[in-house]
């Protein structure tokens, strides 16, 4: 537990700094080997409702190997469904040692780049999934085995307070205004065959600014037309939206794709500021709002005044009153005027 708290305050310390995504990938590295040795690592970082991976740290792990790796991951082709591990006691797995898969296309992309173990742990609370954490070994390392897994899991808690950290150490309000929508299309081959001018705006932003490393961005857009295809199969399947924080992009954004209704296998793919619902939603999960605060926070966006919100509840102004000093403290507000800009891009 000691070990845990300290690497909280490291972490969350080095957040705070603003540290780029670069130096947070080192860090949490850096942290995390003294406990569960490891050659190469990636966080991803989402939110229970962000859909796909919102945001990744990355450390020790080469383009030739990421750029694969992030599409499987994204396209659901490796051994560690996220379903799987959730119902586990202990959400994490490990691949390399005898008793895996040895024949998994996962694993065999990953001995072909030198790695001869994985472990992947899902970092989850009461609230929901927050992301994942993988692990590497090189093949001239023993493989991941259950003690390796039970100190990952310990680590759980300083691993979610480092990603809160991160995100909120990001501007509560856009600095400056967003460029308008932009679309992509991704061809049947998961190549992006073309652009809007403002989607090449967003994707020059993306490359400069974004927490993942700027190789990341085509098999990121690949991996949700791949989602897309397959949610218009199965409507059941998890849905190809992203909500990504201002951390690293300077502003909450949202990519959202489907299908076109062509009869090819061409997915459009939607970039844009986050608004309404979906950035209500996201950035009250990452501040942790009560449910009663979250009312609160829509009705404020919304227009209403406290006397308004607490006819709308059927609270005292009192209480109302004390629901928006909640939600000042947690999201470092220091006023309706700055909320409101943090909601209203």
């Amino acid at each position: 537990m000691t070990k845990s708290l300290n690497l909280a305050r490291r972490l969350s310390a080095h957040a705070r700094r603003h540290a780029t995504a670069g130096e947070m990938g080192e860090a949490i590295s850096h942290a995390i080997a003294p406990v569960v040795a490891h050659d190469a690592l990636r966080m991803v970082g989402t939110s229970p409702t962000s859909g796909v991976g919102s945001f990744s740290f990355w450390h020790g792990v080469e383009p030739g190997l990421g750029r694969p790796w992030l599409l499987n991951y994204l396209a659901g082709a490796e051994p560690f469904p996220m379903e799987r591990l959730a119902r586990s006691p202990i959400p994490a797995g490990v691949m390399g040692s005898g008793g895996d898969r040895p024949f998994h296309p996962a694993r065999q992309l990953l001995a072909t780049h030198g790695v001869g173990g994985q472990l992947r742990l899902l970092l989850r609370d009461a609230r929901g999934i927050w992301g994942s954490l993988d692990l590497l070994r090189g093949q001239d390392r023993p493989p991941f085995d259950e003690r390796d897994v039970r100190r990952a899991a310990h680590l759980t808690p300083a691993l979610l307070a480092a990603i809160r950290g991160y995100v909120r150490a990001g501007p509560l309000a856009p600095r400056s205004t967003p460029p308008a929508p932009g679309v992509l299309i991704v061809g049947g081959d998961d190549v992006i065959r073309t652009a809007t001018p403002e989607a090449h705006t967003w994707m020059d932003a993306l490359r400069e600014r974004q927490p993942n490393p700027s190789w990341t961005s085509e098999p990121f857009m690949a991996g949700l037309a791949i989602k897309a295809r397959a949610h218009a199969r199965a409507s059941h399947t998890p849905r190809p939206l992203s909500i990504g924080p201002s951390a690293g992009y300077g502003h909450w954004i949202v990519c959202q794709a489907a299908p076109l209704d062509d009869g090819s296998k061409d997915v459009a793919i939607i970039i844009q500021a986050a608004s309404g619902e979906h950035l209500l939603t996201c950035f009250s999960d990452w501040y942790e709002l009560a449910p009663r605060e979250r009312q609160v926070l829509a009705h404020l966006r919304d227009g209403l005044s406290r006397k308004q919100i607490a006819h709308r509840l059927d609270l005292s102004m009192h209480t109302i009153s004390d629901y928006l000093k909640a939600i000042h403290r947690k999201t470092g507000a220091t006023g309706r005027d700055e909320l409101l800009a943090a909601l209203i891009p």
